[in-house]
């Protein structure tokens, strides 16, 4: 690593932002203030991922850019940074894998530190709104659901879809104009008006 570099028998120094950091600094710094963070990090990370094969990776990816940003000049405080950084990978990876199940999200906000994040009662209406969703998709009748699921959730073509519930690419675009029309429904019209009944 950077920081076990020496040269000319000195330690390389950087100038950023008005801090100077040496790279044994950084290196002294990361074992003294983020390594000691470490169960607490694994613990958010396995709470908030929903494949625990990758906290491990996970956790690494998070110190590398610690590191990095630490080599440019040294946070304080230490803890929230860490951890925006591990929120911050965390959504990163959810969108790039653009799949969003409504579980991954609950404990992103888990996190007791300043960010930039939206008032409060944002994020009361937005996890309302997630409920209401979660409550509307399960008020569909199990074809209809499994059909939008797969289309709107997990990205697949009428095609795929068709191929894997075992119905025509037909049936499967009414399965979605039906599950559209009732979400629709169930989200935006009072409990009479609904399409739908379980």
């Amino acid at each position: 690593m950077a920081a076990d570099r020496d040269i000319g028998g000195e330690s390389a120094s950087l100038d950023r932002l008005g801090a100077a950091v040496t790279a044994s600094g950084v290196g002294a710094w990361f074992v003294r203030e983020v390594l000691p963070l470490e169960s607490a990090l694994m613990q958010f990370l396995r709470k908030s991922w929903r494949n625990r094969g990758d906290v491990e990776d996970l956790c690494q990816d998070i110190y590398v850019r610690v590191y990095e940003a630490a080599q440019k000049q040294i946070p304080d405080p230490v803890k929230p940074f860490v951890f925006t950084i591990a929120r911050n990978l965390l959504i990163n990876r959810v969108r790039r894998e653009q799949i969003v199940p409504i579980e991954s999200i609950g404990d992103l906000t888990a996190l007791d530190i300043a960010a930039d994040e939206p008032p409060p009662d944002r994020n009361v209406m937005a996890r309302e709104e997630l409920r209401r969703l979660q409550a509307a998709l399960d008020g569909l009748p199990p074809r209809c659901r499994e059909a939008v699921i797969l289309r709107k959730i997990e990205g697949l073509s009428r095609r795929e879809i068709a191929a894997r519930m075992g119905i025509s690419e037909d049936t499967v675009h009414r399965h979605l104009t039906d599950g559209r029309c009732a979400l629709a429904d169930l989200l935006y019209a009072g409990p009479s008006e609904t399409r739908w009944t379980s």
